[in-house]
C-alpha cells in the first residue's frame, strides 16, 4: 500500500502495554526492546514496522519493583487500535496492581476480542478480572502456588515458559518475555526482524514455547526437557497427588518410558523421586512454621499423620517431630 506521496506504507504492529504497581522491569523491558529491535535495522530504533504505548488511567509515573519509574504514553485510547494488549506485573503482594477503571479497559479489549497477554504476574491481574478461565495459563515455578490457591477452577501450569492462542497470552516472565515477544515479532513481521533483534540482544535464538522453565527440583541435574517437565509436575502435586502414568502422559511418555528415563538419568524410579519431592516439602514446612503435623501430612499428600511419620524417618533417619523439637531447642543437625 502507498502513501499520497507515493512511499510504500508498512502495516505496523502495534501493542499496547499496561504496568501494573511494582511491575517487573526486566520483563517490560525485554519485551518491548525486542520490539524496538525488530522495527527497524540494525539499532536505529525507528518504528517502521511496529509501535507501542504505556496504557494507563492517569499519566501518574508508574514505580517497577526496583523503583525506576515509567511514564504513561497514552491514555486508555481504544482497544482497538492494538494488535495485542500486554500487562506486565511484578510484585503479588501490591495491593490493588491496576485500578478500576483499567479493569473495566480490559474487560472491554476482551469483549473486542483484542489478544491479552498476561507477563509474569499480570496474568494475576487477567484471572482476577475474570479474563483467563477458559484458557490456559502460564506463570512462573515461583507463582504457581499461589495461582493455584487464588483460582482454583483455572487450568495452570508451570514448566513451559510462555502459551499463546489467539485471544490469550501468557509468560512466565523474566528473559521469556523476550521469546514470546520474538514469536509475535515472527508471526507479524518476518523471521529476518526477529533475527535482526535476537542478535542487537545477545540472544543466539528464540526459545519456543513448549520449551521448558529453567527449574531443578531436588537439584538434580538433567538435560532431557521430559525429565525436567516430569520433576516439576511432581512439584506442582505435592498436595493434590498424581499418578505416576498421569505424569508420564503430562510429558508425553508411557509409565515404562518415563521409569526408564529415571532410571537412565537419575539411578532411581520417578515413584521414589516424587515421594522424596513430597518429604522435602515436609521437612521445609517442619523447619520454617509451627503447622500441626497432620496437617503437614495432608499438604505433602499422605492420608493421615501416622504414615506420614513412619515415611518421614524411613528417609531422613528421624521422625519429623524429633526434627522439629531438635531445631526449637537449637541442636545442631549437620550431617544428619
Amino acid at each position: 500500500m502507498k502513501s499520497a506521496n507515493g512511499i510504500a506504507e508498512v502495516s505496523r504492529l502495534k501493542i499496547g502495554f499496561v504496568l501494573a504497581r511494582s511491575f517487573t522491569l526486566s520483563a517490560f523491558a525485554l519485551f518491548v526492546d525486542t520490539l524496538r529491535l525488530a522495527s527497524d535495522e540494525a539499532d536505529r530504533s525507528g518504528r517502521i514496522f511496529a509501535d507501542w504505548q504505556v496504557l494507563a488511567s492517569t499519566r501518574h509515573l508508574i514505580t517497577s519493583s526496583c523503583g525506576v519509574q515509567v511514564a504513561p504514553t497514552s491514555d486508555l485510547v481504544d482497544p482497538n487500535l492494538f494488535d495485542y494488549i500486554v500487562i506486565v506485573g511484578g510484585l503479588l503482594n501490591t495491593e490493588f496492581p491496576v485500578d478500576d477503571e483499567t479493569v473495566r479497559y480490559l474487560k472491554k479489549a476482551a469483549a473486542s476480542k483484542v489478544p491479552l497477554i498476561g507477563v509474569c504476574t499480570g496474568t494475576f491481574v487477567l484471572a482476577d478480572a475474570g479474563l483467563m478461565k477458559f484458557h490456559r495459563t502460564c506463570v512462573s515455578w515461583l507463582h504457581y502456588q499461589a495461582f493455584r490457591q487464588r483460582f482454583p477452577d483455572h487450568e495452570v501450569r508451570s514448566d513451559r515458559i510462555f502459551n499463546l492462542d489467539r485471544t490469550r497470552g501468557s509468560c512466565a516472565g523474566g528473559s521469556s518475555a523476550a521469546d514470546m515477544a520474538a514469536s509475535i515479532v515472527r508471526r507479524h513481521i518476518s523471521e529476518r526482524a526477529e533475527r535482526n533483534a535476537l542478535e542487537v540482544l545477545q540472544i543466539d535464538k528464540a526459545r519456543p514455547a513448549l520449551h521448558i522453565q529453567p527449574r531443578r527440583p531436588l537439584s538434580i541435574e538433567c538435560n532431557d526437557p521430559r525429565l525436567q517437565a516430569a520433576l516439576i509436575a511432581m512439584e506442582n502435586h505435592i498436595e493434590n497427588t498424581i499418578s505416576i502414568s498421569e505424569i508420564a502422559a503430562s510429558v508425553g511418555l508411557s509409565r515404562r518410558q518415563l521409569e526408564r528415563l529415571f532410571m537412565e538419568n537419575t539411578k532411581t524410579s520417578p515413584a521414589l523421586v516424587y515421594k522424596k519431592v513430597r518429604l522435602e516439602r515436609a521437612k521445609q514446612l517442619l523447619l520454617e512454621t509451627s503447622v500441626p503435623m497432620l496437617d503437614i501430612a495432608i499438604e505433602v499428600g499422605f492420608e493421615n499423620a501416622s504414615h506420614f511419620s513412619r515415611v518421614f524417618r524411613e528417609t531422613f533417619g528421624m521422625p519429623p517431630s524429633k526434627l522439629r523439637s531438635a531445631v526449637a531447642g537449637g541442636t545442631s543437625l549437620v550431617d544428619r
